[in-house]
């Protein structure tokens, strides 16, 4: 988890370690691969396609709850932390970006149970 986390963080800080062409989305896909890695963590024997299933619908919460802007939720988002955990802005491509992070944690996952 804390290697997804790290990941995640450098894709941002230094975008230059994916092609352009993703733009942002490979941090939004690797919090989502984190998601997943945290739910697997929590729930050991749980199965891929739950902890998948789970993980893509808090993804999706959390992306869905940006439509909400609560001065009290805009303050903690304008946070570091808050914005690494909850985002501040609702896109589609991010949903697409977590099925995405959520398909790698899975076929990891699956591999790693073979």
């Amino acid at each position: 988890m804390v290697a997804v986390i790290a990941l995640g963080l450098a894709s941002r800080q230094f975008p230059s370690l994916f092609p352009s062409i993703f733009g942002k989305y490979p941090g939004d896909a690797l919090w989502a691969t984190m998601v997943f890695v945290g739910l697997a963590f929590v729930k050991p024997r749980a199965s891929t396609v739950g902890l998948a299933v789970v993980a893509f619908a808090i993804s999706c919460l959390v992306e869905f709850s940006q439509l909400y802007q609560a001065p009290w939720l805009n303050a903690v988002r304008a946070t570091t932390i808050g914005h690494l955990a909850l985002g501040s802005t609702f896109s589609w491509f991010d949903i697409a970006a977590y099925a995405v992070g959520v398909l790698i944690g899975a076929v990891v996952d699956a591999f790693v149970q073979a």
